[in-house]
């Protein structure tokens, strides 16, 4: 059964869904029956999950490979541009379990066929566009102030914390990763899951999803802050945490669109 917030109802123009207010009663409730959702069906959820952090050791050993140091934390932080594309089957794991229908790995794929699939991929086309340019953005950010990529870890410790064009690329970069952050958060927090529980077209669940921050500033950049806190803790060590991490923030994330778009 849906929650009820007890903290308001936004109206909304015909044909758009409505919005509730929330609060961190809500946030709260969100992670506590996501970790509910992960405890009951762990092995599914980390068997969806387990290729997340294989791509993120792969490519971070790529970039260290090739000598560009610079570009492997924002490539970690970048995923959480990703991370709802990546957690759809959760989702719809969370929303089967919910409605106490029969739960199996395979069903997490169920998001996969026609119609749903062509407006999850079409917005996911969104998410990976904003991914890649939080990257070039990254990459010019740190030419412009520390100019050629280091030939070693301890050279680029170096000139990252010791040097002014180090501290100009610190508070710079983490400026304009914070505005992608923000973005992202806007476009990708509710239309995902939205388009997972109901047949709408992809421009409904983005104007959703951004009526949706709109409406609560606070909570929401507070649900933002939440999901950067535990990404990082994740990469650590070597990005395996994500395994447990992507999870319960998918199935969390599942209950917080429920508990602010209206049926």
């Amino acid at each position: 059964m849906r929650q009820e917030t007890m903290t308001g109802r936004i109206g909304t123009a015909a044909g758009q869904p409505a919005i509730r207010r929330i609060g961190p009663a809500d946030l709260r409730e969100a992670l506590k029956r996501g970790l509910e959702d992960f405890r009951a069906k762990p092995s599914h959820v980390v068997f969806l999950c387990i290729l997340y952090p294989i791509v993120a050791l792969v490519l971070g050993r790529l970039i260290v490979g090739y000598q560009v140091l610079p570009v492997l934390f924002p490539l970690a932080a970048g995923f959480a541009l990703v991370g709802p594309v990546a957690a759809v089957g959760l989702y719809e794991l969370s929303r089967r379990r919910e409605a106490g229908l029969p739960l199996a790995w395979r069903d997490a794929f169920d998001v996969m066929k026609p119609p749903r699939v062509w407006s999850i991929l079409s917005l996911g086309l969104v998410m990976a566009a904003l991914f890649v340019a939080w990257q070039t953005a990254a990459i010019a950010i740190y030419r412009a102030t520390l100019g050629a990529f280091p030939q070693s870890l301890g050279e680029f410790a170096e000139r990252l914390f010791t040097t002014a064009d180090g501290w100009i690329l610190i508070v710079a970069g983490n400026a304009v990763g914070f505005l992608f952050a923000v973005v992202a958060l806007a476009v990708g927090v509710v239309s995902f899951p939205m388009l997972v529980d109901r047949p709408v077209e992809p421009a409904t669940a983005l104007w959703t999803s951004v009526r949706a921050v709109a409406a609560n500033p606070l909570p929401m950049l507070a649900w933002g802050l939440i999901v950067a806190v535990a990404l990082l803790l994740g990469t650590l060590p070597l990005f395996v945490g994500l395994a447990l991490v992507l999870p319960l923030l998918g199935h969390a994330t599942w209950h917080l669109y429920r508990r602010t778009v209206m049926t």
